[in-house]
């Protein structure tokens, strides 16, 4: 596997914010992901933490917009954020909308041809940790956990509930937790997987916490009250429904006065980013 190369760096407490352009076989096109070194990666490997993005970023916002940096370095974790899709392959349409296509990969494996290249949920499960493995021995890729935004906290959500085995623990942003029955998800559903509604139920958090009886792992969201999505796009208590009805140990944080920004991402990073160091540091 070809190596990624380094596009910049800049120091940040104490750490390294690096990143990175490599050519993704899963994906068709070249990739962009940012990772941030915490000090303590100097000499130790270090756990990795996992942060999925929402509709329209790319792997920049998390990493110059959430403060993130400040409690991982603390906490000796490495954070890693991928593109939201792929880029650059002109498929007709592919920009005509910012929920859909570009900057909307919904981290799932697309059925339907046009969109064939989008397979998300296979670059972030499978190819970015071998990636992440070979070319840099400083993380730990074995040790990892994951936590996304909007439409990142569904792809995390879901990751998570798909491969229990690779991931320590799960938290979520104002996710996007029951796609099937709002609009974004439904409109890309629909482009990516077809008409068939068999198939987005594996990519519904809602329907696939119900396979996970008896979870130990307790899932931590935040949600906004302020949030402009919440009662039509993000549905968290349809989510908090099912959990209940699995034993699923969910705490769910409805936040007075907040919305869907990054300022909300940031009033609330550290306790997300302790959630996740206490289990990556168990062992």
């Amino acid at each position: 596997m070809e190596g990624p190369t380094e596009i910049s760096s800049n120091k940040m407490f104490g750490g390294f914010n690096r990143r990175y352009k490599h050519y993704s076989p899963t994906l068709g096109c070249d990739m962009t992901f940012s990772i941030f070194f915490p000090p303590a990666s100097v000499t130790k490997k270090v756990p990795v933490l996992y942060w999925l993005s929402g509709l329209t970023c790319t792997d920049e916002n998390f990493i110059t917009k959430s403060g993130a940096q400040r409690a991982a370095s603390k906490e000796s974790v490495a954070l890693v954020a991928p593109d939201t899709s792929p880029r650059g392959l002109n498929v007709e349409g592919e920009s005509d909308s910012w929920d859909f296509g570009v900057g909307a990969g919904f981290y799932l494996n697309a059925t339907q041809k046009k969109w064939a290249n989008w397979r998300m949920y296979d670059y972030v499960v499978d190819e970015l940790p071998k990636l992440l493995s070979s070319h840099f021995h400083q993380l730990d890729t074995a040790n990892a956990s994951i936590f996304g935004h909007s439409m990142g906290g569904h792809g995390a959500l879901t990751v998570f509930f798909k491969n229990q085995n690779k991931y320590k623990s799960v938290s979520a942003f104002a996710p996007i937790v029951n796609p099937m029955d709002c609009p974004w998800g439904q409109k890309a559903f629909l482009n990516y997987l077809g008409d068939d509604k068999s198939s987005w139920e594996e990519y519904d958090a809602t329907y696939l916490v119900k396979k996970c009886n008896g979870l130990s792992k307790t899932i931590l969201i935040d949600q906004g009250e302020d949030d402009k999505f919440l009662h039509n796009q993000l549905l968290p208590h349809k989510f908090e429904e099912a959990c209940k009805i699995a034993n699923v140990p969910l705490t769910l944080r409805l936040q007075p006065g907040y919305d869907h920004s990054f300022f909300f991402i940031a009033t609330f990073i550290d306790e997300h980013i302790e959630h996740h160091s206490k289990a990556l540091h168990a062992s």
